[in-house]
């Protein structure tokens, strides 16, 4: 979900031992009251507020990080102006996050199981927003790169927390709002955060330039973490867990491994290193997947319950997600330089043209899981699927029909399908992937799901190479235009329209390509959620 010039140079728990205080904090069963699977007994007054009240602090976290995620590539040309940033701190800046981030979700995950949520909630959404700090009132590149850094690790610990709260707070009949909630989050957090950095950046609050895009979460961050500690009820895994220091350092290095070539390929040349790298990622994911049974036979205290995997719903959701973040990876990335780049549009323009879109997603959110699964169960996630495919395919239309002079308005309908698509699928595979997972391994569970939806956007991104600058590449070359170089793109607007268009197009037959792969991997996922763990 990049934009910019940057993109280019470049989820029954034990009682808790005390609460903040000291005293004996809550169990999650007092939060959720006493209903079990059957969800029969309402919670009572103060312990619903209390709970609900928790999930708006969590919520915002997660729309806190979404939006960080794409926030700064916007205020690039500012940062670079202003601190006289290197071509290789640009990419750092931008690359840093997501790469610290992705690395440390599962275990981020596996340490809210150890040591309580809520603490590792706490801990990372005030590491988050210290580092946001750091950033805003960085002096030079190097302090702001390492300040990134930071503020993705501090991210990998927040984020797995976010799911795995709802999941032990809220019984099972209650998820299905709370899910959609969750989905409403994600389509408003997937272009907020280009618009809001586009306004930031273009307001220069206090002449500031681009800084406040990164001390706007000063508010937010201590907020949640003053509500937080009011809130969030503690839980943990029931039995004594001990960290894996071992499984790790193995995925953390498979993770780095994988991503960092895919991330920063293109831009270095795709080096024979980051072939020799990816392929080597197997090699010790596969070296970390042994090393997890023989953990598990021995001490049952393994980074990764494999034992997720043998849960039907968990396995197929996991496989949807990282196919459906390919998707994804493409498709934002090329939204972006088509718009911005190819069609000369202002991030501000760029911004509000996928305001239909956002606010679609956040519709059929609401709606899917509450309303349609009940009935219809993954009947859902493909119809959605499918919408997508029928959104995108208009899309490619009205983009071969408009070419280099089409408007805003005229690419409304197209994002309004594709975003109702999207709100069908969002929020239900969240709830499918976590529906069997027992409470005790909600946190190793959802560090998972981050981590797979991360693999899979950089898995998209590394195809964007291939699928749009090829054909951009060759339009170019044939019409007498140099091919964009890695941090001259920008400069080459003119006469790139109709080169653009095509790549953009061709880009999104393989996101339908793509989609129709989905389609079929959703056969595996069951036909209804699967509540059979919830009574464990």
């Amino acid at each position: 979900m990049s934009s910019s010039r940057a993109v280019l140079d470049t989820a029954s728990a034990a009682p808790p031992r005390s609460g903040p205080d000291g005293s004996a904090a809550p169990d999650v069963s007092d939060a959720v009251g006493s209903s079990g699977p059957s969800g029969s007994s309402a919670p009572s007054g103060a312990a619903d507020r209390r709970r609900w009240l928790a999930l708006a602090v969590v919520m915002t976290a997660a729309f806190m990080d979404l939006v960080d995620v794409t926030i700064v590539n916007i205020a690039i040309p500012s940062i670079e102006r202003d601190l006289g940033a290197s071509f290789g701190a640009i990419q750092w800046i931008t690359a840093g996050y997501a790469l610290a981030f992705a690395a440390g979700l599962i275990t981020g995950g596996r340490l809210g199981d150890i040591y309580g949520r809520k603490r590792l909630f706490l801990i990372g959404i005030t590491g988050f927003t210290i580092a946001s700090a750091l950033c805003g009132f960085a002096a030079g590149p190097e302090m702001l790169v390492a300040s990134r850094l930071l503020q993705g690790a501090m991210a990998a610990l927040m984020v797995p927390q976010v799911l795995a709260i709802i999941h032990v707070t809220f019984p099972a009949h209650e998820r299905g709002k709370v899910f959609g909630m969750f989905g409403a989050i994600v389509g408003l957090g997937a272009v907020s955060g280009p618009l809001l950095g586009a306004l930031l950046t273009q307001w220069n609050l206090l002449g500031l330039e681009w800084r406040p895009i990164f001390l706007i979460n000063l508010p937010v961050g201590v907020a949640g973490v003053v509500l937080g500690r009011k809130f969030i009820v503690e839980s943990r895994a029931p039995k004594a867990l001990r960290l894996d220091l071992v499984g790790v350092v193995l995925v953390t290095t498979a993770l780095l491994m994988l991503i960092y070539p895919l991330t920063r390929g293109r831009e270095l040349g795709w080096p024979l290193w980051g072939h020799l790298c990816m392929a080597g990622s197997l090699v010790v994911l596969t070296g970390f997947v042994a090393y997890e049974r023989r953990k598990t036979r021995r001490d049952g205290s393994p980074l990764v319950e494999l034992s997720l995997f043998r849960v039907k719903s968990f396995a197929a959701g996991i496989a949807v997600q990282l196919t459906f973040g390919v998707a994804l990876g493409i498709f934002f990335l090329v939204w972006t330089l088509y718009m911005q780049i190819g069609l000369g549009w202002s991030p501000l323009r760029a911004g509000l043209t996928g305001v239909p879109f956002s606010v679609a997603v956040s519709v059929a959110a609401g709606l899917s899981v509450q309303k349609l699964v009940p009935r219809f169960g993954r009947k859902v996630l493909q119809a959605g699927t499918l919408t997508m495919v029928a959104g995108l395919l208009l899309y490619i239309g009205e983009a071969e029909r408009y070419g280099p002079g089409i408007h805003s308005w005229q690419m409304a309908p197209p994002l309004i399908v594709m975003g109702l698509g999207m709100g069908l699928i969002v929020a239900p595979l969240t709830d499918a992937v976590l529906s069997g997972v027992p409470r005790e391994h909600s946190g190793s569970a959802s560090g998972l799901i981050n981590t797979t939806q991360q693999m899979g956007n950089a898995l998209g991104l590394g195809l964007v190479s291939v699928v749009f600058f090829g054909v951009v590449d060759d339009r170019l070359a044939a019409g007498g235009a140099g091919a964009p170089g890695v941090a001259g793109v920008t400069g080459a607007v003119s006469g790139t329209g109709a080169a653009f268009a095509a790549g953009f197009q061709h880009a999104l037959w393989w996101v339908v390509a793509v989609l129709a792969v989905i389609f079929v991997v959703m056969f595996a996922l069951p036909s209804r959620p699967d509540r059979s763990a919830e009574a464990h």
